[in-house]
């Protein structure tokens, strides 16, 4: 209509893609030490280098003005953030139209019991939970501390508030890789999709990754000696492609940055904890956004100017590699910090 402003024109980058999805790091720490995301003695970042819960809101904000329409809130553990309550209302009343199309989360699952309603009541509706095996003692060493039946009873927690739930598996081969039939039956029993992901090299870490590495392009492979897997369209704004296993009804994702890249359909970009935008999880070129956001002098229309410079440098595609000859990770930075 005459005299109404109109819209921005919507964030893509050089190669076409649109970008509409923003992964949120609001925390580095985690009450777990998941074997192939951390080193056991990690050293977290002082508070000062954090972006507080209001800096990340008004930076979420600008991205949503700018088309954004789905975020997820990932960490280190998200939930173990003094207040994070706080953010999640505040996305979640952006919820509709013009606005967030989704809300949701990536977490362990360790506070789930207490904090599903809320997250529900805050508008969330569907979240990921990582799970790598269903085995007490494989779980206590995948995750040097962590009891499982914390994360199951906040897995029920979630499911009994009403939210949708997918289990995150990462693959590891010698660990994991006997277990994936049983968690298939297990998802399909309690109605829960599950995404097996390959492990990816970032970060150091206690363990070589060529001893962990296994190619979901196998796993697949297996399950089909004993479930029908039937390949679907289905998508969620992620890099998973769906097959439906005809038995549960249900889905499994496969997230395959060794075997095959997602890179052609990437529609997102990552934000840390520290205000750090990655426009490629797996390249080092990065914007810089807490210094922005500190400085009085910046407006929004100057950091809806940054984050279009930002994309205007998101690069084609990743550099992963997992073999013999390479023995450092493909960036140095844990996934923990980058925010999934």
């Amino acid at each position: 209509m005459p005299g109404l402003p109109s819209a921005p024109a919507p964030l893509t980058d050089p190669f076409g893609r649109g970008i509409s999805y923003l992964r949120v790091s609001v925390t580095d720490r985690c009450d777990l030490r998941c074997v192939y995301c951390m080193a056991e003695d990690m050293t977290f970042l002082p508070k000062r280098e954090i972006l507080s819960l209001e800096e990340i809101d008004r930076l979420c904000g600008a991205f949503i003005a700018l088309g954004t329409d789905k975020i997820r809130l990932t960490g280190g553990e998200p939930l173990v953030r003094k207040g994070v309550m706080t953010l999640v209302r505040s996305l979640g009343a952006r919820i509709g139209a013009g606005g967030l199309r989704e809300l949701t989360l990536t977490t362990n699952g360790t506070q789930l019991a207490k904090m599903a309603d809320d997250l529900f009541a805050a508008g969330v509706r569907r979240i990921n939970v990582s799970l790598d095996t269903l085995d007490p003692g494989a779980f206590a060493a995948m995750t040097r501390w962590g009891k499982i039946d914390q994360v199951l009873d906040g897995i029920f927690a979630a499911k009994a508030a009403g939210l949708a739930i997918k289990i995150n598996a990462v693959a590891l081969k010698g660990v994991n890789e006997d277990e994936f039939d049983r968690m298939v039956a297990w998802c399909g029993e309690h109605g829960f999709d599950l995404c097996l992901i390959e492990t990816m090299p970032m970060g150091e870490i206690s363990q070589d990754r060529t001893d962990q590495y296994l190619p979901l392009s196998l796993v697949r492979s297996r399950l089909r000696r004993t479930w029908t897997l039937t390949d679907t369209d289905y998508a969620t704004g992620g890099p998973a492609r769906y097959v439906t296993v005809q038995e549960t009804g249900r889905r499994i994702g496969f997230i395959t940055p060794m075997t095959h890249n997602f890179c052609e359909s990437c529609n997102r970009v990552r934000l840390t904890c520290t205000g750090t935008l990655f426009m490629c999880l797996g390249q080092d070129d990065a914007a810089e956004f807490r210094e922005l956001l500190r400085d009085p002098s910046v407006d929004d229309a100057a950091l809806a100017q940054a984050i279009r410079d930002a994309i205007a440098r998101k690069p084609k595609g990743h550099d992963f590699v997992i073999d013999r000859r390479r023995k450092s990770p493909a960036v140095a930075r844990h996934m923990s910090m980058t925010g999934g």
